[in-house]
């Protein structure tokens, strides 16, 4: 294994600190992620197609990730400032979004490294496209790779964010497919006394292991 394979961050890990130029002005990750959660994203490069419909996707939820679920949006690519400025002008001019969000600037790959945002066996010089979702403690939650010709699922990302927010919250599971309404998975028991109470509980149950109640 290479170093870029052994270093690339792992759920529950501390995310990794760093300070780079971006698109809204220097920034330090942990500073940004004071307070809330943070979705970190990388893209192949500026001015490519896929990439454009993905953080305009992005930037059209900005507002709600922040308002909504307390969560700011970060991106970044391996192109200089001026060339992700260049690229925020042109797609306001060509489709009216705005890529409002801080973009960091990785020209000489530091981040990407730092983050595993390089996979070696897709491109030595270009990020793929990841995601990774922060809590406010600084600990990585989740991570996605799609490779650079397939888009990700702008839902999916909305739907694991809320399920990561309302599990931390109330201190449950999510089923398959769950989403926001449905009935979520309690954790099993860990004593004889604990589960003689489940039993007793009237939960809904297929079994002691596996009960579900709503929010």
């Amino acid at each position: 294994m290479n170093d870029q394979q052994t270093s690339i961050p792992r759920i529950g890990d501390n995310a990794p600190d760093f300070t780079a130029t971006t698109t809204t002005g220097e920034l330090t990750f942990s500073d940004y992620n004071v307070g809330s959660w943070v979705i970190f994203f990388s893209h192949p490069a500026d001015f490519t197609p896929v990439c454009t419909t993905e953080m305009s996707g992005f930037a059209l939820e900005q507002d709600s990730f922040f308002a909504i679920h307390n969560t700011k949006l970060l991106g970044l690519s391996i192109d200089s400032i001026h060339s992700h400025i260049a690229w925020v002008e042109n797609v306001q001019r060509k489709t009216g979004v705005l890529f409002r969000f801080p973009i960091v600037a990785d020209i000489d790959m530091s981040v990407a490294k730092l983050w595993g945002m390089l996979q070696p066996g897709e491109s030595e010089t270009a990020a793929v496209r990841a995601v990774f979702i922060v809590d406010p403690n600084g600990v990585i939650r989740l991570i996605m790779y799609y490779p650079m010709n397939v888009g990700r699922s702008m839902d999916e990302i909305k739907r694991t964010l809320i399920a990561l927010q309302t599990a931390t919250e109330n201190k449950c599971s999510m089923p398959l497919n769950w989403k926001p309404g449905d009935r979520v998975i309690l954790p099993a028991p860990k004593t004889v006394e604990a589960l003689e109470e489940r039993l007793d509980s009237g939960l809904e149950m297929v079994d002691f292991y596996l009960a579900t109640k709503a929010l």
